[in-house]
């Protein structure tokens, strides 16, 4: 499989996002501030990463993982929201963008679900058991439901 190049996601103006050392082309560090609150985030094409072999991976899907722990509330789901956006943005073949929650990180978890991510599975990684909610564009998840008749190409 193919693994396009990691783009660095821009996001919104009332958020200030710089990348870290070591952005390389399937994974990189941002370190993002909003209202005081400093969130740095990992990025990382799910076929090159953790997740390579936890699900039928596209090249163009991409993990969120934030460095140390999310804060709990509305900075870590705004944040979340936002990246889904921008990494979506930036790379309008991304099918999924994933964020993998260690089972029984409840504060992900809530995040997560609250930036409007949906619970697919939980999958085993050599760290252990993880769930992973996906957002998707719309063209990913539309659904021709006229099932009495055979599509034309």
């Amino acid at each position: 499989m193919s693994i396009p190049p990691l783009p660095i996601p821009v996001l919104g103006p009332r958020w200030h996002a710089t990348t870290a050392d070591g952005w390389s082309r399937t994974a990189g560090r941002l370190l993002v501030t909003i209202g005081g609150i400093r969130m740095p985030v990992l990025l990382e094409r799910c076929a090159a990463g953790r997740l390579r072999d936890a699900y039928p991976v596209s090249g163009h899907d991409t993990e969120v993982r934030f460095a140390a722990g999310p804060p709990g509330g509305e900075p870590a789901r705004a944040l979340l929201r936002e990246l889904a956006g921008a990494i979506q943005q930036a790379d309008p073949l991304c099918r999924r963008v994933v964020c993998g929650a260690t089972v029984g990180d409840d504060i992900l978890f809530d995040a997560a679900q609250g930036a409007g991510f949906r619970y697919v599975v939980t999958v085993d990684v050599a760290a252990g058991s993880i769930r992973l909610f996906v957002a998707e564009p719309a063209w990913v998840t539309a659904v021709d439901l006229n099932l009495d008749q055979v599509p034309q190409t």
